[in-house]
Parts: structure tokens; sequence; C-alpha cells
């Protein structure tokens, strides 16, 4: 019998198919999204030409650089080295290069650098969509069932969404009734918030449920949501040093304290993973 030529998924991760084409798509996203991050702090006057567009998004390319890119490459390299946390983590750092740079798309005036913006939404959505296919739900469900808090993660995930939305139709409905416009860089992240948002709600009454698919996405969006606050944390630390922004110190209260309730279950969730092996 001729030995078969398709190599089989490392033992100790749940897969159902290979992920080379996972491992493709993400490396050209993070490619794509360092080239765009360093573009928009050299070039930053030209793509971003108001003040506001360069205090809304010159901060977040660094961002993007220090954060972004690493935990990107990091669940790579840990599901590379076939640790079940990289596996879990690789959908989260793909959502949370979906969310900026659907904002990116929608915030700044069409140019050269709107075609990287482009690329790094279709490649982490379908990145995204193929990883998540390839993960043996059911296999993620029996190792980790009873050891991530369910109801506490999947609670969490449903609230902050509800919050995030609500604030979405609270800005929107002011805007309107006060016949006020919203801003350019204000309305990417409000469709950012509409489009990946209800995931979020999703994924947390799966998990709660304790269905397979809330095992597979529940690591995944605690740590978008965990790496989205510490960015925005870091981006009102660094908006003023590099714009004429001012320093907007109850902005960093209110998302420091909004972190901490998903940093707890996060945590809780990575160390159930962690204690199955």
């Amino acid at each position: 019998m001729r030995p078969s030529s398709k190599r089989p998924s490392p033992a100790s991760l749940p897969l159902t198919h290979t992920l080379t084409l996972s491992y493709v798509f993400s490396l050209v996203a993070a490619l794509t999204m360092a080239v765009a991050s360093a573009a928009g702090l050299l070039y930053s006057t030209r793509i971003y030409p108001t003040d506001e567009l360069l205090q809304s998004f010159v901060a977040n390319d660094v961002v993007n650089l220090v954060i972004g890119l690493p935990i990107l490459l990091g669940s790579m390299w840990l599901t590379r080295r076939e640790k079940l946390v990289g596996l879990l983590f690789w959908p989260g750092a793909l959502m949370y290069v979906l969310y900026n740079y659907i904002a990116y798309v929608f915030g700044t005036p069409p140019s050269w650098a709107s075609l990287l913006y482009l690329t790094l939404v279709v490649s982490s959505a379908y990145t995204l969509i193929a990883l998540v296919a390839s993960i043996d739900g059911v296999a993620v469900q029996q190792h980790l069932a009873g050891a991530v808090r369910e109801k506490l993660s999947g609670g969490v995930l449903v609230g902050l969404a509800a919050v995030i939305l609500l604030r979405v139709v609270g800005v929107i409905g002011s805007a309107t009734i006060g016949q006020t416009a919203i801003p350019a860089a204000e309305w990417s992240v409000l469709i950012s918030d509409f489009l990946l948002t209800p995931a979020w709600v999703i994924g947390g009454v799966l998990l709660w449920q304790r269905k397979a698919l809330g095992y597979v996405s529940g690591a995944g969006l605690l740590f978008q949501t965990s790496m989205l606050f510490i960015g925005l944390i870091g981006f009102l630390l660094l908006q003023p040093l590099l714009t004429r922004a001012p320093f907007a110190l109850a902005d960093v209260v209110v998302v420091s304290i909004m972190g901490l309730i998903c940093f707890i279950p996060f945590g809780l969730f990575v160390r159930g993973v962690l204690s199955r092996g």
C-alpha cells in the first residue's frame, strides 16, 4: 500500500484540516500590517491629512506594531509548537486585526494605503473563517469542559457586547436627534463595533450553554477583547505624545476598569486551558 501524501495534523492539536493556508494568509496579514503601520508613521501627513485623522490613527499605528503584530505572530508560533492555547488565541488575534482595519477602511480617505487596509480586512476575515472551520470543536469541548468558567466567561462577553452596542445606538441616536455630524474616525469605530461585537454575543451565549463552538471561540474572543482594551489604553497614553490631542485621564480610568472586567475571566480561561495541557 502506498503511504498517504497528506500530512497528518499534530496529535496534540484538535484539528480536522491542516493549517497551511492559515499560516500563509496570516503571514501575509502580518507583513501587510507592518508595512501599513510603518507607512502611517513615516507618511502620516499624507495618509492622514487632517488633525482629526492624525489624532485618531497615528498612535494606533504604534499600537498595531507593538501589540497587534506580536499577538498574531505569537499565536502562530505557539500553534506551530503544538500548544492548544496558541491555536485558540489565533482567531482572537485575527479578530483584533479585522476590527482595527475595518476602522481604517471606513475612517481614512482613499489612498494607496487603502489597498493595504483592504488586504488586511480580506486576509484576516478569510483566515479567521478557515481557521475556526479547521478546529475540531467537539474535541476542544471534551478537553476543556468544566475547566474554563464557562458561565462567567460567556456572561462577561455578552455583557461587554451589550454595553458597546448600546453606546453605538446612543451615539447615532444623539447625533440624529441633535442633527450633528459624527466625525469620520468616530464613524469608523462605530462600524467596527457594529459589525464585530455581535460575535461576542454569539460566542458568549454558546460558551454559557457549553456548546462546542463556544469553547473554540471563547478563548479567542476573550483574548481579542483583552488586547483591544490594552491597545486602547496604550493609544490614550501615546496620543498626546504623538499628536496635539490632550491627555484624557478620565478615559484611561474608564477603559482600565472595563478592561479589568474582561482580564479576570480571560486569565481564568487561560489557566483552565493550561491546566488541561
